[in-house]
């Protein structure tokens, strides 16, 4: 299977011209062995650096492509921030031009992120068919222990080894598939930002992103037999998902209040009490049915009470986040995605609203297809406590300004 960007490029009836630097996307068994022959097809030269950790080294001990020198991180208690690029940056000869991710999603942000440090070209080899990422043009990473979106750079080429990636194991590819599950939450979140503050809105790229995560639900069954159509499925959604993000240049398509759950966990606030070892994809799918759960309750009211724009207060913010992170925090929700929200304007607003939230999978229907999987499904799964749920709805929107109808319910100006 080839993902040919050709067809995504060009001007779109939203109005906007697309242009993605990512050319060519290949999907199919054995092309690892080949990614330097698709390299010179491309155009692609200069001193080549392929990076891997150990467990990614050791996985295609059969296949590492010829390249001009190789770097191998230390597996254990590696992570997309400062030390993981310190660990990469101090090993990339200075003659480097060209750097070959192959690894899954942290290798891949570590990597993507060195490459536009230094200008210079990026090719993506995903191992494992774990995040959507692989395709992005920015980094996901813990900064000053707060998660960021870094820019960073989208791969010329992405080489998907289906050999290597349906023998990586299968919680990899139910953390793709958690990953991706969350869509349905994001492009809802999208939706109605756009209904209530104007924020630009592509249907061709929303429409794109469904399509990605139609094709992880359908892969299911297939993956937990085995078979590589299966795979190759989950794989082109994931990497569809990331040209979209691509296409509009930042996470807006792939990244709502779902991952906003994800994020909060991951930095593990110093006065929220939690932390979790699970995967990233594996805390996104939890969190998309905790916000599910949430919008579902707005549906069956129908009805709700509305309130003004009103900022976080500065004293929650320090309450929950400490004196480590609370200087991020207050400084990513500066000019904050709701300001300007008036009760007026959501209650004008409120039957498109909820028009979009009728539109999400009944939650009950993807819990059986969770279970079914034996796909982590709620907090305790996790490693974190059920007692946590309220508090990580109401504060996980302060970790990205972003507009989500999560962050109109916890600033309390919907409420049910």
């Amino acid at each position: 299977m080839v993902i040919d960007s050709k067809q995504y490029n060009g001007l779109c009836a939203c109005g906007q011209t697309h242009e993605m630097t990512t050319q060519y996307c290949v999907i199919e068994s054995g092309s690892l062995k080949a990614v330097t022959a698709y390299m010179r097809q491309f155009g692609m030269e200069g001193y080549c650096v392929a990076v891997y950790d150990e467990n990614t080294y050791t996985a295609t001990a059969d296949r590492h492509p010829q390249v001009d020198a190789e770097v191998v991180l230390p597996a254990e208690d590696l992570h997309a921030n400062e030390h993981g690029v310190t660990l990469l940056e101090e090993r990339l000869p200075r003659e480097t031009k060209v750097l070959i991710a192959i690894g899954a999603g942290t290798i891949h942000d570590i990597t993507r992120y060195c490459a536009y440090q230094r200008s210079i070209a990026f090719v993506s080899c995903p191992t494992a068919a774990s995040v959507d990422g692989f395709c992005s043009s920015v980094a996901a990473m813990t900064w000053n222990g707060c998660k960021k979106t870094l820019t960073a750079v989208a791969p010329k080429i992405v080489v998907a080894d289906l050999d290597v990636i349906k023998n990586a194991p299968i919680r990899l590819a139910k953390s793709g598939f958690g990953d991706m599950v969350g869509k349905y939450i994001s492009l809802t979140d999208w939706k109605i930002g756009n209904i209530l503050t104007r924020e630009y809105y592509c249907d061709r790229i929303a429409q794109m992103t469904f399509e990605a995560t139609e094709a992880v639900i359908q892969s299911v069954d297939g993956i937990l037999a085995g078979e590589e159509s299966a795979y190759q499925k989950l794989t082109y959604g994931l990497l569809l998902s990331g040209l979209a993000m691509q296409m509009i240049g930042n996470s807006r398509p792939a990244s709502g209040a779902e991952h906003h759950i994800s994020h909060i966990i991951e930095m593990r606030p110093e006065h929220l009490g939690v932390s979790s070892d699970a995967l990233h994809g594996e805390k996104v799918g939890v969190g998309t049915l905790l916000v599910m759960g949430e919008y579902q309750r707005l549906v069956e009211k129908q009805e709700a009470d509305f309130a003004d724009f009103a900022p976080y207060p500065l004293a929650k913010i320090h309450a929950v986040f400490g004196k480590k992170m609370s200087g991020e925090i207050i400084r990513e929700n500066q000019k904050d995605a709701a300001a300007g929200i008036s009760a007026e304007t959501l209650r004008g607003n409120f039957g498109a609203i909820i028009h979009e939230l009728e539109k999400l999978p009944a939650i009950d229907a993807l819990e059986k297809l969770y279970h079914k999987a034996q796909i982590k499904s709620c907090l305790e799964d996790i490693g974190v406590s059920e007692k946590k749920k309220e508090a990580l709805l109401k504060y996980a929107p302060m970790v990205r300004n972003r507009m989500t109808l999560l962050r109109l319910l916890s600033k309390e100006m919907i409420t049910v």
